[in-house]
């Protein structure tokens, strides 16, 4: 059985973790594969946007633990550096990625939905980081967990391993958006149909840009955004977006 597939839903390309008897856990195979995905993904000019889904009732129960049991310090060091590729090449390719969640999503599987830059739940989604329970603290998915709901309510997570459910999700700005369990594919491919309506080149752009100024003080912020929007001024889906709002007619993107 493929550990993935991948296929097209118009300008969306639809990754789906394949692993339901494993509860889609993260083996490094899995991991692996989702970065060759995504690899191959990122340099499609076809592809606006990506969705990441699961087969089965569990999104993701995160780190494959048979994987990790008796192994030495070296293969730990590989395993979570993996991951950390992983996680960062979500943020890194230029498509907005967005996690469709249908269930549980825990650990390494949390941190998953926090890497993307978007998320779509269903009402019977949740989120745990219940490392702690396990005498494996949960700190690789705090990297993104903390970034994404705050300090308080990560720590919360973090120490309790508690899981939160859809709602307190979307609450917390983990998802974006709740729909019933039988419109999450409608509802993720609408919002990825928003995306696909603007420049994929500005898109990228302003991607970019979103990551590389939101650790930055205020003052470097400014700075940095400024840059990036002088250069996108220039740019010929710029141009021809001014232009096409004050002519009152609809864009024609170049992608350039």
């Amino acid at each position: 059985m493929r550990l993935l597939t991948l296929e097209r839903a118009g300008s969306a390309a639809i990754v789906t973790l394949n692993r339901p008897e494993r509860r889609n856990a993260l083996s490094l195979d899995l991991m692996h594969a989702l970065l060759e995905t995504l690899d191959i993904i990122g340099v499609d000019a076809d592809v606006r946007a990506v969705i990441v889904a699961a087969e089965g009732s569990v999104f993701s129960s995160g780190h494959d633990l048979s994987e990790m049991v008796g192994r030495h310090e070296s293969e730990y060091s590989d395993l979570f550096e993996i991951c950390t590729r992983l996680m960062l090449r979500l943020s890194e390719i230029p498509q907005p990625v967005i996690a469709e969640v249908g269930g549980l999503a825990t650990a390494a599987g949390c941190q998953l939905v926090a890497s993307c830059d978007l998320a779509v739940a269903s009402e019977e989604a949740s989120f745990a980081t219940p490392g702690v329970r396990i005498g494996l603290f949960c700190s690789t998915p705090m990297v993104p967990l903390v970034r994404t709901v705050g300090r308080k309510r990560a720590m919360q997570m973090l120490l309790t391993g508690e899981p939160i459910d859809a709602k307190t999700a979307e609450a917390w700005g983990l998802v974006n958006q709740v729909v019933p369990a039988s419109e999450l594919r409608d509802a993720t491919l609408a919002l990825a149909g928003k995306i696909a309506a603007s420049s994929s080149h500005t898109v990228g752009i302003g991607k970019r840009a979103f990551y590389e100024q939101i650790g930055l003080a205020d003052r470097y912020a400014y700075e940095r955004a400024t840059f990036t929007m002088t250069d996108n001024a220039m740019t010929a889906d710029a141009q021809e977006g001014m232009s096409a709002f004050l002519e009152k007619r609809r864009p024609v993107w170049r992608g350039r």
